[in-house]
């Protein structure tokens, strides 16, 4: 793949450096502090009851979302983009998940449980897991309507209209599944609410990757590319490492 340059700033003394860096710091304080306050919000948005009695197919047999909590009372889900009959994972989806597996038990501590849905059946899901060598735990939603009611998959007769319900408004989209993540509560009684979904550009906060390269001089370099992730590729699929 074909690095590109950096247009590179001007070069300044030491003392000149420090002094745009700290007029920058506070700049990055007053942003952690917007981001912290954004957070509360989303904490503080209302939650909708559970109703409809899902089941998924995973390792350990059929689960209810009830069951997917495996004890915490908070769950996250990440929809990932793999349908029935799908060849392999989407490549983006597959950046995200490359970011799971350190994740998981560290978010058990703080009584969260981290886990993958998608549509495909398991026993597709679970060949591209091993191709991939993740052990996070992935279930499939295939023969339910959670993907379709977290609106991450979009049946044939929906998108032949044009327009499909995603990020929360009518738009147009290339594919059958979306990415997204969706956070559930259950309480002492076993009631589960849906508290929180996100989808598109919201997703960017689970990628470390990107964290790293907004600190490198050329950033995430996707201005000139046709979409931006169209440089990534599924990790045992790069030319060069």
């Amino acid at each position: 793949m074909t690095k590109s340059t950096v247009e590179r700033p001007r070069v300044v003394t030491r003392e000149e450096w420090l002094t745009a860096r700290r007029e920058h710091l506070n700049k990055e304080k007053e942003f952690t502090r917007l981001r912290d306050d954004l957070s509360r919000q989303r904490r503080e948005l209302p939650w909708v009851r559970v109703e409809k009695p899902y089941v998924f197919d995973g390792p350990e047999g059929k689960e209810t979302l009830a069951d997917l909590f495996g004890g915490k009372s908070q769950l996250i889900v990440y929809h990932f983009m793999l349908g029935p009959g799908w060849e392999q994972g989407c490549p983006s989806c597959s950046f995200v998940a490359d970011h799971i597996d350190g994740s998981v038990i560290h978010l058990a501590q703080r009584d969260v449980t981290l886990l993958v849905v998608s549509r495909a059946p398991l026993s597709q899901i679970q060949a591209f897991q091993r191709r991939m060598g993740w052990r996070f735990k992935w279930v499939s939603s295939n023969g339910n309507d959670f993907n379709l009611d977290y609106h991450v998959s979009f049946p044939k007769d929906e998108r032949a209209k044009g327009d499909v319900y995603y990020n929360y408004r009518m738009k147009k989209f290339g594919s059958d599944e979306a990415p997204g993540a969706s956070v559930f509560f259950k309480d002492p009684t076993g009631d589960v609410f849906h508290t929180y979904s996100t989808y598109e550009r919201g997703l960017d906060i689970l990628v470390g990757a990107y964290n790293y390269l907004d600190l490198a001089p050329k950033g995430r370099d996707e201005t000139d590319l046709p979409h931006s992730m169209a440089w990534v590729r599924h990790h045992d699929r790069y030319a060069s490492k």
